[in-house]
């Protein structure tokens, strides 16, 4: 609806911005000045004890020092209230006397009509209040009892009770002189097929009137009380006032508490709705009988940009978030989504309320989930991924899911997060790393994450062993060494990180500290190199690639001296894989022969032995060269006591003294 010319202008002189503000704060009295128009008083927008919100009632403007909210009566009405602008308008010009203007002849009568019915509504709320007093409303009112609602609750949500019988309600709203056309216009009875009188729509049922937005009542829930009810739940039909997909139950009440900043919270039933308010959750609603609607969800939006879908435990539950989210996918914008809150053990939030108390549920809340795990939780939960055919399947079924985003942000972030998941799936079960990646870096991208609170995962090291890694010169210090070397060259040129991904996704690491700097590696830097080196300080705490870094063997790398250069890190890189696999294929083969030998001697098993051998001459003339030009004292390879005197036997058995 359009207004015309000036009349904002006549609304704006009618009030006072002082008398609207005023109804919601209380007023600093020793820092106003009346007179004046000038006045201050604690924020209604934001929790504080001082007096910052002021209001310029000469100019018609508030304005707040410590959140800066602003804005003129309209604004603040739209704002507190939780209402939109044309709401806002009539809510003012209620106030000022100040007649809306009129719509043209067919909308007013149309108008006209839907205030009738809601006449009519409101007599059939009260009727079936005053037949929950009377005694065919006994066993209704024992239910009410054991559901825990209590007489105040009662009354606050206009519970009522529809008789049995087929004219009760009927012959109550004519009896008021109620036209027949309105009342079966309301819904509130049907046209007999027999050429009788109509009759009542509900009958023998527990009433729960359903308001609209401003408080009108348009529409009933009833719950049966025949447990052999073909509908243990009935809403009104659809009529003038009423449309299911485009209301709410707790409509109203629940938008003034969210733009209180109470969580607007999503039940499925009346029973739950009315549970949850009763038990604090101011901000609760529900839809009727259907599940969330498009219309709904934006109304949800217009509420709270991010509703909490709070949804029975049960397989039912979880079938209608899975719908759910595949009706939002696609009107997911930045700022507006939805985060889920299953309830345990198969119970809504009304048994978890009356079981647990509040707290548990508010425990529930908090942990909510955002759409995309619950997306993901839908696209895995029971399945397995044994085969590169599985695996497709699934990367197949979640970008299909991805591309129904509209807005290409959105879509970006939720493939980062569903191939973080993925990684985590496929790849972040390595023994090597797995509980200290948990434990030092739980997730990137989403909010979940928990920031650095212990030391560095690469360990400084101390002030005796800093010229040398392997002061203790052993076989595993060699590997550590050049794994060191490998993660410092990538992270110093993170531009080769997709080229050597397999490379390093097969890097077993020792040292298990490395491989949790690995993970990160390997999570980040093949998509966002650029933040790599952020995400690591994040992750694994700040000094961690300063200590790194810093190591001698790892400062007169080539690749470390040349950061950025591609070529020579490709270099390094090369070298040092071939060096550790080979070494790992050493230890491999000499397992086996040794193996071999226990339980077969022949030629072959002889000849193997031999060349593994030689083998290790080579890897130790290797490694001598390698230490030489790390500056290592030691220029040998060093094995305990019983490692030299098992080969010294393999190598006797090999080749015997000519002696």
């Amino acid at each position: 609806m359009s207004l015309p010319p000036g009349f904002l202008d006549e609304l704006r002189t009618r009030i006072s911005l002082s008398d609207v503000v005023g109804k919601k704060v209380m007023w600093d009295q020793r820092k106003s000045n009346m007179a004046k128009g000038d006045l201050w008083a604690p924020c209604p927008f934001h929790h504080e004890k001082t007096a910052s919100f002021h209001v310029d009632d000469r100019k018609g403007f508030y304005y707040c020092f410590g959140c800066q909210a602003k804005g003129d009566a309209l604004k603040f009405v739209t704002e507190t209230e939780n209402v939109g602008f044309m709401e806002a308008v009539e809510i003012l010009a209620g106030e000022a006397g100040l007649e809306m203007p009129k719509r043209d002849p067919r909308a007013q009568e149309k108008q006209d009509r839907r205030t009738l019915l809601a006449e009519v509504m409101e007599q059939a709320v009260q009727f079936f209040r005053l037949q929950l007093k009377t005694g065919a409303a006994q066993e209704a009112r024992s239910y009410l009892d054991r559901r825990g609602l209590t007489p105040q609750a009662l009354d606050r949500w206009e519970i009522g009770f529809a008789p049995d019988g087929w004219q009760n309600l009927w012959d109550a709203l004519r009896s008021k002189g109620m036209a027949e056309d309105l009342i079966l216009g309301a819904g509130l009875a049907k046209p007999s097929n027999k050429g009788g009188k109509p009759y009542d729509t509900f009958r023998n049922r527990i009433m729960f009137p359903i308001r609209d937005a401003r408080g009108r009542a348009i529409a009933f829930g009833g719950r049966a009380m025949d447990p052999n009810d073909m509908a243990k739940y009935l809403n009104s039909p659809e009529t003038e006032l009423f449309d299911k997909g485009r209301s709410l139950y707790n409509h109203g009440p629940a938008r003034s508490a969210a733009g209180r900043g109470s969580p607007l919270v999503v039940a499925e039933g009346y029973m739950d709705v009315i549970a949850l308010v009763e038990g604090g959750f101011a901000s609760s609603v529900a839809p009727l009988g259907t599940a969330i609607t498009e219309n709904q969800l934006q109304m949800l939006w217009r509420m709270s940009p991010e509703p909490i879908i709070a949804l029975d435990g049960d397989t039912a539950g979880l079938r209608a978030a899975m719908r759910l989210i595949d009706m939002a996918l696609p009107l997911l914008e930045a700022g507006k989504s939805l985060r889920f809150a299953i309830m345990p053990d198969g119970k809504d939030p009304d048994d978890l309320l009356r079981a647990e108390g509040a707290g548990a549920v508010q425990v529930v809340l908090d942990r909510a989930m955002p759409m995309v795990k619950l997306l993901w939780q839908r696209e895995t939960e029971g399945k397995v991924f044994d085969s590169p055919e599985r695996k497709a399947a699934l990367d197949k079924s979640l970008r299909e899911k991805i591309k129904l985003i509209r807005d290409p942000s959105i879509r970006k972030h939720y493939g980062d997060d569903v191939k973080e998941l993925r990684w985590q799936l496929f790849r972040g079960n390595r023994p090597t790393a797995s509980k200290g990646f948990e434990r030092k870096a739980n997730g990137f991208r989403d909010g979940t994450r928990a920031p650095w609170r212990g030391k560095s995962v690469v360990a400084s090291p101390v002030s005796t062993t800093r010229a040398s890694l392997v002061a203790a010169a052993d076989e595993g210090a060699v590997v550590r060494m050049r794994e060191s070397v490998v993660l410092a060259t990538v992270i110093s040129t993170p531009d080769v990180i997709t080229e050597y991904e397999s490379n390093l996704d097969r890097l077993t690491c020792a040292d298990m500290e490395h491989g949790v700097l690995r993970d990160v590696v390997l999570r980040i830097g093949v998509d966002a190199p650029e933040r790599l080196h952020d995400e690591i300080e994040y992750a694994l705490g700040p000094g961690t690639l300063e200590n790194l870094m810093r190591l001698r063997h790892v400062a007169i790398s080539a690749g470390v001296r040349n950061p950025g250069d591609v070529e020579t890190a490709r270099l390094v890189l090369a070298e040092e894989f071939a060096k550790l696999e080979a070494a790992k294929g050493l230890d491999v083969e000499l397992a086996e022969a040794a193996e071999d030998i226990r339980s077969l001697e022949d030629e072959a098993v002889t000849w193997r032995l031999g060349q593994a051998a030689e083998a290790r001459n080579q890897a130790v003339r290797s490694e001598s060269e390698d230490r030489a030009q790390y500056d290592i004292a030691d220029n040998g390879v060093r094995m305990n006591r019983d490692e030299r005197d098992s080969f010294n036997a393999l190598l006797d058995r090999i080749s015997p003294s000519k002696d």
